[in-house]
């Protein structure tokens, strides 16, 4: 799970939206941003590596992780967007494909756990030029938008399908045939 909490205040207003305004509202703020940022994290990654490859903390690698997470992260988007958001907004709560997505965002934790790794912590070394702070600044809410995304996900839109599913059947587990 995520190693930052949505404040409760803002969960209880995620919490009391309807799961199709909820599942719009995670597209337009979340997905959309990922697709915006990673691609010009991405570009100002490969030119530090390429101007500071001879400096001792120049994150090697970096670029090459960043369109990994982006691959990873677009595959997970279009899975939500065209399988699950349209399943969870029609009142179908299908447990099978909300496991995957649970476990592709513990997946995501390690990505990011390995993006801190190769940024020293997003902390840029003394004297590093305006591209480099402006490329981990870039990262840093990267990351804090994602950490968002998935607490959200996770504890609200994910919690209300399986609160939907309780005292069906199967004690909220479904076996694939009733959906």
């Amino acid at each position: 799970m995520t190693t930052q909490t949505v404040h409760s205040e803002a969960l209880a207003v995620y919490q009391a939206m309807p799961k199709k305004a909820l599942t719009e509202f995670m597209v337009e703020h979340f997905h959309e941003k990922h697709r915006a940022q990673l691609p010009d994290l991405i570009n100002l990654a490969r030119k530090i590596e390429d101007v500071h490859n001879d400096h001792s903390d120049c994150p090697a690698g970096l670029a090459e992780h960043l369109q990994a997470m982006y691959q990873e992260l677009e595959s997970h988007m279009m899975k939500e967007e065209q399988i699950l958001f349209p399943m969870l907004a029609g009142g179908i709560y299908p447990q099978g494909p909300i496991a995957v997505m649970e476990e592709e965002h513990d997946q995501h934790e390690q990505m990011i756990a390995q993006l801190l790794e190769l940024t020293n912590q997003c902390n840029a070394p003394r004297g590093a030029c305006g591209s480099w702070i402006m490329l981990y600044e870039g990262i840093n809410e990267f990351i804090s938008d994602l950490h968002q995304h998935i607490a959200i996900e996770n504890s609200v839109l994910f919690k209300k399908a399986e609160e939907a599913g309780k005292g069906h059947h199967g004690n909220g587990h479904c076996c694939g045939g009733c959906q």
